[in-house]
């Protein structure tokens, strides 16, 4: 069902985010239908609907959203940023924090991130845009489980109002210890520390590879983690803690501190970041956002490929 009655509170609702200090409405990485409808309305909550238009054009924020969200599109809006050479890196500071401030977001805004949640290759820029609000220190950050499917699943209020924000005042503070780079990558290798490669069986031993990297293969020492496996396919929600646990044990990461997730462009390895740091409450994960698109681009640096 479709109600649309909700609208001008919604708006006047965003309008006042972060105008006064804000209780946190919750510390969940991830919150279900039934909890994002009965913050429906607070001054203090700004929904960000990421969905992306499909190849048929069709646009899914204007065919129907949750009540009060604005829309942000995971490819178009600018999340992600390509920098020397390399796609999918964090945006500059400056930048992406006014892109935020833009959505209606201040240093006291509950955010919550909603997806499509068709698949988990698509959620997974959910968990992307969640980590850039983590690595920009701002907490009051979660993505609806199941995204905009188990939204409307639920039979919950769909609107086809659109939300204009009114601008927030957001001020980023960085926390590096979120995000490895080159150096970081090179150090875990000499170390031993587990690197964690999110992508494909095929891709990880070098029998295949996107046309962003350059050459077939993974880093040294590391281990496989399926990106798909974060993903609980019969429920269309993210996978347990209680399954994440397995699966790092059923991987052999014995070593789970200061674990560096990374994929090709640092999409897929958002999910595996998110699975390990904000679901199963690992200490010290940090996402490589330049993943093999950017090691790969410096010939010197090693790939190692398995028979």
């Amino acid at each position: 069902m479709r109600f649309n009655v909700l609208a001008t509170a919604l708006v006047l609702g965003l309008a006042a985010a972060g105008s006064a200090q804000a209780e946190r409405l919750t510390d969940q990485p991830l919150v279900d239908a039934a909890w994002l409808n009965s913050q429906l309305g607070k001054p203090d909550l700004v929904i960000i609907d990421i969905r992306d238009t499909p190849k048929d054009g069709t646009a899914p924020y204007a065919a129907g959203h949750v009540p009060g969200a604005v829309e942000a599109q995971y490819a178009a809006y600018g999340w992600r940023a390509k920098i020397d050479g390399a796609p999918g890196l964090l945006p500059k500071i400056e930048d992406i924090s006014a892109k935020i401030a833009a959505l209606g977001v201040s240093d006291d805004t509950q955010v919550v991130i909603v997806p499509a949640g068709s698949d988990v290759a698509e959620f997974g820029g959910a968990t992307r845009v969640y980590w850039t609000f983590k690595v920009l220190g701002h907490d009051n950050v979660t993505v609806l489980d199941g995204g905009y499917k188990a939204w409307a699943d639920a039979g919950q209020a769909i609107s086809t109002d659109v939300v204009t924000p009114v601008a927030g005042s957001f001020t980023a503070k960085p926390r590096p210890e979120l995000r490895a780079e080159v150096a970081e990558v090179e150090e875990a290798i000499a170390s031993d520390t587990n690197l964690i490669d999110a992508r494909s069986v095929a891709q990880f031993i070098g029998k295949e590879k996107t046309n962003t990297v350059q050459s077939l293969g993974s880093i040294p020492t590391a281990v496989n983690l399926n990106f798909d496996k974060f993903w609980d396919k019969d429920a269309g929600k993210f996978a347990s803690k209680a399954s994440i646990d397995a699966l790092v044990q059923q991987a052999g990461v014995t070593d789970t501190d200061g674990l560096i997730t990374f994929c090709n462009t640092g999409h897929l390895a958002s999910i595996a970041w998110f699975g390990l740091s904000e679901v199963a409450g690992l200490k010290g994960v940090r996402l490589y956002d330049g993943s093999m698109s950017q090691w790969t681009l410096d010939p010197a640096r090693p790939v190692v490929v398995q028979n």
